[in-house]
């Protein structure tokens, strides 16, 4: 879905096709029922794209069905705590830093936080880089603690330029300078076995569920 990304591997001679052209290839091969299952961690603006670029294909499939993001119903939140935090020790602090957004979704982050501290993980925080909660929202909490060690890790699918760049550099270097411990560990969601479980599962319920939209929802009301 990253228009940035399929634009820097076409640089390098690597040719992907974003969605639209993927499920335009699909028709033109004769499929006719489509599954959709975003890598997405969020419900936020790229699962907004995908959903529309499925709108424009529908009329060509006789079903096409389009998966949830990683995080969309709150169990899928507390699944992936438990996931993230089965190696937490209680003597150190943990920032999971994710990639934020500047709309309403970005409140999906602060949910994680809410979340986690719910679920009695008073250790682990969640910061963004672009969107909220920020980083001083993050050193904020980390201050009102007695941890010396932080572990930052990427809430990411993958463990890109951001996490290199931007959390294995800025993060570091500014809680470093705070007179934390810092260590780093780049692993992107993506790579847990766990977390490509849940991928799968939220794949397997469209198969046997059609998501209604609120109008065909509101229609059925009024009956």
């Amino acid at each position: 879905t990253s228009r940035i990304i399929i634009k820097r591997l076409g640089e390098r001679g690597i040719l992907k096709q974003n969605p639209l052209q993927a499920l335009t290839q699909l028709k033109e091969e004769g499929f006719t029922h489509i599954l959709v299952q975003p890598t997405t961690i969020i419900n936020g603006v790229e699962m907004e794209s995908l959903r529309k670029n499925v709108e424009m294909v529908e009329e060509y499939f006789k079903d096409i069905r389009i998966g949830n993001p990683l995080l969309y119903a709150p169990e899928d939140y507390e699944k992936l705590i438990r996931i993230i935090t089965q190696d937490c020790k209680d003597n150190q602090a943990y920032l999971f830093v994710g990639h934020g957004t500047s709309d309403s979704t970005t409140a999906q982050y602060a949910m994680i936080d809410y979340m986690l501290k719910a679920m009695k993980h008073d250790n682990c925080i969640v910061g963004t880089i672009e969107g909220y909660p920020t980083y001083e929202n993050a050193l904020e909490q980390l201050q009102h603690r007695d941890y010396k060690k932080v572990i930052l890790i990427p809430l990411m699918f993958v463990a890109g330029d951001h996490a290199k760049n931007d959390i294995a550099g800025e993060w570091k270097t500014n809680l470093e300078g705070e007179g934390y411990e810092v260590e780093v560990q780049i692993k992107g969601l993506g790579e847990h076995v766990a977390i490509q479980d849940l991928y799968l599962e939220h794949l397997n319920f469209i198969t046997t569920h059609k998501k209604r939209g609120i109008l065909h929802k509101k229609a059925i009301y009024e009956k």
